[in-house]
């Protein structure tokens, strides 16, 4: 690895001859470790992290009814990151980049101007700011894995370029907004199909006038409730109805497109709130898949519901660390055919040995399937997962 060390390096060693040499300081931090000049001009931060996870019966929420029938349990290192960030000639010139090992995917590479609160830029591939669920880390998240609604409606990451900001600043009117121009080709697609672009917008109130960041269960135990409402929406023309870490692809029912073949517009209303130990966030999804070849148009739904607690903050004889976390999502993938429905009922443990960069989650998983043919079928499915980060 010896050609990851040189890069990560570079930006420190990258100064012209004019400048004047500048002592570099190391250090441990929330970010994993810190090389820093003396003049501030150039830091890096370099962490890994890895995600241990056993999972009965299977790992993937089911797809189909055939998947309910699975009894393979898995026990893998279900991610395997290197990231690597800072700044440049300037702290307001910021970079990032983040590799997963385990599949050797580029997933993030960055980077944003920050000079100003209220204007600032970023160009380069990552996770889109739409929805909270999927751009929350996986590390941060309050339950082992995002709800079933991640599959059909995010947008993951994309290629482009977005303008975003925080304006009104401790106000009645603070909001937090993000607009982006991206290829709407997925990671790793380095042209589009064709001459159309994914735009993507997000506008966030922050209505108690305090900024909520993209992290769940409120580790910081909160003295004063902070809660966002945000609404986004999407269009895109491209060959794909759905996004993931893997790139562009289709949903169930969906032929492999062509190019332009799908025009998909989809919108989301959010909510999220903590306040002392308590946290909350959902969303509500709505999406229209515009097939132009078959001539078929269908509108998809979905929602989800999370809370969690850090019970301690009522009775003492509960520990600190552990925090009791609950969610329930619905998909229903036709709008046309309410009665076909998808359910999950998920309740799970979190124990914070360092917070979010070392804890170990357990929950249990109930998915509810019906059909206008069946009646209900479900699988329930127990995971335990240790997420570390150093």
């Amino acid at each position: 690895h010896f050609w990851i060390w040189g890069l990560c390096a570079f930006p420190l060693a990258a100064q012209s001859d004019t400048e004047s040499e500048s002592k570099v300081s190391l250090k441990y931090t929330n970010k994993g470790f810190q090389l820093k000049t003396e003049d501030d001009k150039f830091l890096l931060h370099l962490e890994s992290r890895l995600q241990f996870r056993f999972a009965s019966p299977g790992d993937q929420n089911p797809l189909t009814l055939d998947d309910l029938e699975t009894e393979k349990p898995v026990f893998k290192i279900n991610r395997a990151r290197l990231k690597v960030g800072g700044h440049a000639f300037d702290p307001n010139l910021k970079y990032y980049w983040e590799y997963e090992l385990g599949q050797g995917n580029l997933l993030d590479f960055r980077v944003m101007y920050e000079k100003f609160e209220a204007f600032k830029i970023k160009v380069g591939q990552w996770k889109t700011f739409y929805n909270r669920e999927r751009v929350i880390s996986s590390g941060k998240q309050q339950l082992a894995e995002r709800s079933i609604i991640t599959r059909p409606f995010t947008i993951d990451r994309q290629q482009g370029v977005s303008v975003y900001g925080r304006v009104f600043k401790e106000t009645l009117a603070d909001l937090t907004y993000h607009v982006s121009v991206l290829t709407g080709m997925g990671r790793g697609a380095f042209d589009n199909d064709d001459k159309n672009f994914m735009y993507v917008g997000r506008l966030q109130w922050n209505f108690l006038g305090r900024e909520l960041g993209m992290t769940s269960s409120d580790l910081e135990f909160h003295e004063k409730p902070v809660g966002l409402i945000a609404v986004g929406a999407v269009t895109n023309r491209s060959p794909f109805t759905r996004f993931s870490q893997a790139g562009g692809g289709q949903l169930i029912g969906y032929d492999e497109g062509v190019a332009g073949q799908y025009r998909v517009n989809q919108g989301l209303l959010e909510t999220a709130f903590m306040y002392k130990g308590f946290s909350w966030q959902n969303e509500f999804h709505r999406k229209q898949i515009d097939d132009r070849v078959n001539d078929r148009i269908t509108t998809l739904v979905g929602s989800y519901y999370q809370a969690g607690y850090f019970f301690h903050n009522l009775w003492d004889a509960i520990p600190q660390p552990l925090e009791l976390a609950a969610r329930y999502a619905r998909y229903v993938p036709d709008t046309e055919l309410p009665e076909n429905l998808e359910e999950e009922y998920t309740i799970g443990l979190n124990w914070f040995f360092r917070g979010h960069r070392n804890k170990l989650t357990a929950e249990i998983s109930v998915f509810d399937f019906q059909t206008d043919v069946d009646n209900f079928e479900n699988r329930t499915r127990f995971r335990l997962q240790w997420d570390i980060s150093f």
